[in-house]
């Protein structure tokens, strides 16, 4: 199971925290994942650890201010968001899945958290 939190209103310029608290998960097996859903777009990927190939990648969009981590002695991903900007405003959601390669790709995960509101104002 995923728990993901720590989501909330910010004004532009200003960060953000999110941790997704997991259960049952070894990241050292488990690729993860961050997605964000904003109103009536599709399901992007945002960052991601792949643990099949030992890498992470970002998205254009947010490379340089979006930072992902995880730490496995507290079963726990987080992503570090900086500058934020009004268009990064989306439901996230963190995602898992063992030994995956192609971990930008949303449709290639088997667990997800629930989302958490991100609102960035101008």
């Amino acid at each position: 199971q995923l728990q993901a939190s720590g989501g909330g209103l910010v004004q532009a310029g200003g960060s953000l925290r999110l941790s997704c608290v997991t259960s049952g998960f070894n990241f050292d097996d488990y690729s993860i994942g961050w997605f964000r859903q904003a109103p009536g777009k599709e399901r992007e990927g945002v960052a991601c650890i792949s643990s099949f190939v030992d890498s992470i990648y970002y998205s254009d969009s947010v490379r340089g201010r979006f930072t992902i981590s995880s730490d496995n002695a507290k079963n726990t991903m987080y992503l570090r968001m900086n500058s934020l900007k009004p268009e990064d405003t989306a439901i996230y959601y963190c995602a898992t899945k063992r030994l995956l390669v192609n971990c930008m790709d949303p449709t290639s995960y088997d667990y997800w958290g629930q989302g958490t509101l991100v609102t960035v104002s101008s």
